[in-house]
């Protein structure tokens, strides 16, 4: 017999992956929030701190790491170019593909970003032990494999 309040019970608004969809929304609003000071986005933000840690890459591996099409990356990068917060240079190893970088100008807001991210982090696992954070990221692995196979089938 079933829980009164079991999540297949309930309805979809209140289903594991509605609150999934919720939570990541409610996330990236708090990480737009807070980047709003230094004129950037959460994925904006993201894009730069990556350049930072890994340096110059092309707009494919930064689609790859971002998880994001190769358009909409170029969307990003032309907006953070135009700011002057990062530069395309030539690729010496492919002269098709131009490697993004940042700039000065990019790189000063790196301290702020990281600042924000850990103060924010904290606040967001708040109360959350790190066995259950362990536990729920093992478990949002596995629904990103399934994701993986649904849409190689589906081919979308």
């Amino acid at each position: 017999m079933a829980a009164a309040n079991h999540e297949l019970d309930a309805p979809p608004w209140k289903r594991v992956e509605s609150t999934l969809m919720a939570t990541a929304r409610a996330i990236r609003r708090a990480f737009n929030a807070r980047y709003a000071d230094l004129d950037l986005n959460v994925t904006q933000a993201s894009l730069l701190a990556y350049l930072d840690e890994r340096g110059p890459l092309s707009q494919t591996q930064l689609a790859a790491a971002l998880g994001m099409g190769r358009a909409a990356t170029g969307l990003v990068i032309t907006a953070l170019e135009s700011r002057k917060l990062i530069e395309r240079r030539a690729n010496p190893r492919d002269r098709r593909a131009w490697l993004i970088a940042l700039r000065s100008e990019g790189q000063s807001l790196i301290p702020p970003i990281q600042d924000i991210d850990k103060v924010l982090r904290s606040e967001l696992r708040a109360g959350i032990s790190r066995t259950e954070r362990q536990q729920l990221a093992g478990l949002l692995l596995r629904l990103q494999s399934n994701l993986g196979r649904i849409l190689d089938d589906e081919d979308v």
